[in-house]
């Protein structure tokens, strides 16, 4: 998912080519508060000229945080060229998902857009508050959830902390903490865990190795915020051939086996988790054809 300013003709201009799964329009962070009116207009006419079912890309939009003066009028001026997607910042929980979906109920009536089409993605560990709810969302009910995201600056920033590293340059541990907890509640909600993004877009070989391991761990997918980051990330998400071709030989030993509840397979004895990561690992693959 790559990050796109709303108020950059050059960016936008550019995003197309970027080969991204998803490009997230910004209004927050990267727009200046003089600059949003324009950037709302120019977010629109990207979105009008790219209608669903023509688009390169899923195309998503970060508004600014529901307590802010300008999340309503970012929601007013994007909803009628039908989003694929809202990207939530600075969520307190599920409540506020929730009241986000009925805004958009009400404004895709407005629009005749489809009801229930635009996704929600919360950055869910933006604020103090916003760890300790993360559990919640599993029970929640919220039908637009399509993922949970985290992130570290604007929690650092919450907490007043200096960094949010420590010594060896890894994420300290509140951060470190946040990133299980998200990883942990998207799968129990059973959504999407998206990996926060890396600040030095410079740094590709730091890249691929931390999208590895993000994958290793059950993460599905990360935010760019360069188109130098796109390729590096998707090549990093999507699994190997000796990765595909073992996956296969354990599914197919348990299809030689109906019923059975281990297989046998080089030796070892795998059980059903083995299938399940298996098929997890023939889904991911499935899934970037």
């Amino acid at each position: 998912m790559l990050f796109v300013p709303g108020d950059s003709p050059r960016k936008l201009g550019k995003a197309d080519g970027a080969m991204a799964d998803a490009l997230i329009l910004d209004l927050e962070d990267s727009v200046a508060p003089e600059n949003k009116p324009q950037a709302r207009d120019m977010v629109l006419a990207f979105m009008a000229e790219r209608p669903r079912g023509a688009r390169a890309s899923q195309l998503w939009v970060r508004v600014n945080p529901l307590d802010s003066i300008y999340a309503l009028a970012d929601l007013a001026a994007v909803v009628a060229a039908a989003p694929d997607g809202v990207m939530l910042p600075k969520a307190d929980g599920p409540q506020d998902v929730r009241r986000l979906s009925y805004y958009l109920d009400a404004l895709e009536a407005q629009a005749g857009v489809e009801a229930g089409s635009i996704g929600v993605l919360p950055v869910a560990t933006e604020t103090a508050r916003a760890p300790f709810r993360l559990g919640d969302y599993a029970d929640a009910g919220l039908s637009r959830l399509r993922g949970l995201t985290w992130g570290a600056e604007d929690l650092s920033a919450a907490v007043g902390a200096s960094t949010n590293l420590d010594d060896s340059g890894a994420w300290a541990l509140t951060y470190r903490m946040a990133r299980s907890l998200t990883l942990l509640a998207a799968h129990a909600a059973g959504v999407q865990a998206i990996e926060t993004l890396q600040v030095d877009y410079a740094d590709e070989v730091g890249l691929r190795a931390s999208c590895r391991r993000a994958r290793a761990e059950g993460f599905s997918g990360r935010i760019a915020i360069h188109p130098a980051q796109v390729a590096p990330i998707n090549e990093s998400f999507t699994p190997s051939e000796a990765e595909l071709e073992h996956a296969r030989r354990v599914v197919a030993a348990f299809d030689a086996s109906p019923g059975a509840g281990v297989a046998g397979l080089d030796g070892k004895m795998l059980d059903r988790p083995h299938l399940l990561q298996a098929r997890a690992v023939l889904a991911a693959w499935a899934g970037t054809r």
